[in-house]
């Protein structure tokens, strides 16, 4: 099977392409490396996958999902079979500070990604969604069959419209999709924007950590292996339409047309103080904790109802937070030689 990967050099799509050259597909990966973050992270990254272009199972493409002509040609010229979309303007909020980021990432590369697939028979498209679209829902644990029509960031809307964007194409044209939505991913080759990497980083520097909410945030925190695991076996199995779907009573989640959305998460959340107390054991030191409160944008508490992906695709998640930290620890010494 060929796969295209976009976001290839980021956290969740370097460890996407890991599994898929190991189980023997052919694998195109695009990333537009851009500088949100540390960009020898992501050449890191790529220095790893490079290990597999000799065997033609991998090949890397410096492209931004946002250049039309570029990705319509792309597409023509590889004829995928499916296609994951990783690429995106990630962060809640630098979504404040850029704005126009997000539309022209999250937005516009979005569509050229769903007319790449529309026009090029391609079987399935899985995407990225998050669970920053529950916004200002309270209800607890987050479910599918919510509505999720209250965003509080930029990011999180992008992230609406494109379950939206994909269901236009899926009902117009009979294309194929699944939106997944994330909660928190951790683990080794992760995001330096994200709490774990921030907080190992000033930690072992003796720094002080900014902690919002004063600490009381919960997070369904996710492993990076569980969350591979979820999008494989959702790439695996094309989506078809429900038949039992009706517009007098919509299911937010499910549709006539060959659309899915699922949460993926550990269906475990766990406090920000417990999760830092975690950290410091993994590491053998404690925080100098900066308590602030919330952020513009960002919402208390996170927890996947993740019942929906296993009944349909087998999704298991398997990693306790305790064992998740100490391999991103483990991870982080090493990449950055720390003895």
């Amino acid at each position: 099977m060929k796969v295209l990967v976009t976001g290839a050099a980021g956290f969740i799509g370097f460890h996407v392409c890991c599994y898929l050259i190991t189980r023997g597909d052919t694998v195109v990966g695009i990333d537009n490396l851009n500088d949100y973050y540390d960009v020898s992270l992501k050449q890191g990254r790529l220095e790893e996958l490079a290990k597999h272009e000799s065997s033609s199972l991998f090949t890397f493409i410096k492209l931004d999902i946002a250049a039309r002509d570029k990705i319509a040609s792309l597409f023509e010229t590889e004829k995928f079979d499916k296609v994951i979309n990783l690429a995106a303007q990630a962060g809640v909020r630098y979504s404040i500070e850029n704005p126009h980021a997000y539309v022209e990432s999250n937005i516009v590369g979005f569509l050229n990604i769903l007319e790449g697939c529309r026009h090029n028979a391609v079987k399935h498209l899985v995407y990225a969604s998050s669970s920053s679209v529950y916004g200002a829902n309270e209800t607890m644990p987050f479910s599918v069959k919510d509505n999720v029509d209250h965003p509080v960031s930029l990011y999180a809307a992008s992230k609406k419209a494109n379950e939206l964007m994909a269901h236009t194409y899926s009902h117009l044209y009979n294309l194929s999709t699944t939106g997944l939505r994330f909660f928190t991913v951790y683990g080794p080759w992760g995001r330096p924007d994200m709490a774990l990497f921030k907080f190992t980083k000033a930690i072992l520097q003796d720094e002080s950590i900014d902690v919002y909410n004063y600490g009381n945030h919960r997070r369904d925190f996710t492993y990076i292996d569980d969350i591979v695991s979820g999008i494989i076996l959702s790439l695996d199995q094309n989506v078809e339409g429900n038949e039992q779907w009706a517009g007098k009573s919509p299911d937010p989640s499910t549709s006539k047309a060959p659309w899915k959305i699922y949460n993926i998460g550990a269906h475990t959340p766990v406090n920000l103080l417990k999760f830092i107390e975690t950290l410091e054991q993994a590491l053998g030191k404690n925080a100098q904790k900066n308590l602030l409160p919330m952020q513009a944008g960002d919402v208390p508490d996170t927890y996947a109802d993740v019942s929906a992906l296993s009944a349909d695709v087998g999704y298991l998640p398997s990693t306790d937070l305790v064992h998740g930290i100490k391999l991103f620890v483990e991870w982080y010494k090493h990449f950055y030689k720390i003895g």
